[in-house]
């Protein structure tokens, strides 16, 4: 009796276990130059491409928390787009652009930005949030992105979408080796 269910709890433990890896996806480049956390860091525009208004928005505000966290203290957002120009589908080109030459002119090290794919609840019964990203930072020193990551999770029917999406973006910037 003890050793089936002994038996039954590792097989229970075990399905948890692949449930819970099954949820999300992540593909993380690895950088070995630490980047310096005292540095003036900016969050451009991450673009949003969705259906979901506003996604990139609410990414970048989680965003600048977790790099608060994460000791980054020196850290500016570009200049937000005059309420007109919200309504308006600009190019995320443009407005990346337009963001990066500003936080070069106010002396900025480090740009990160991204672009986030999906930020939905999945449509069926449950309705799962689901999120999928990309970050980079870029050296605007020297115009090079370095250091990537991109990832993709979702979360249980009723768990927020910012929960899952600020889940993953802690889980990317992991492996952001700062100094």
């Amino acid at each position: 009796m003890h050793k089936t269910t002994h038996l039954l709890k590792t097989l229970f433990l075990m399905l948890v276990a692949l449930a819970a890896a099954g949820c999300s996806v992540m593909d993380r480049s690895r950088t070995t130059a630490q980047l310096d956390a005292g540095a003036k860091w900016v969050i451009l525009p991450i673009a949003n491409h969705t259906e979901t208004p506003q996604a990139g928005l609410r990414a970048e505000v989680i965003l600048e928390s977790l790099m608060r966290q994460r000791g980054v203290q020196t850290l500016v957002r570009a200049p937000a787009l005059p309420a007109g120009d919200l309504m308006v589908d600009l190019p995320d080109r443009k407005v990346q652009q337009d963001a990066q030459r500003w936080a070069t002119e106010q002396g900025v090290r480090y740009a990160m930005t991204g672009a986030v794919d999906e930020w939905r609840y999945k449509v069926g019964v449950d309705g799962e949030p689901a999120v999928g990203l990309v970050l980079q930072v870029i050296d605007l020193g020297t115009g090079n992105v370095v250091w990537t990551a991109t990832g993709a999770r979702s979360g249980w029917s009723r768990e927020a979408l910012s929960a899952v999406g600020q889940k993953l973006m802690r889980d990317l910037l992991g492996d952001l080796s700062l100094r």
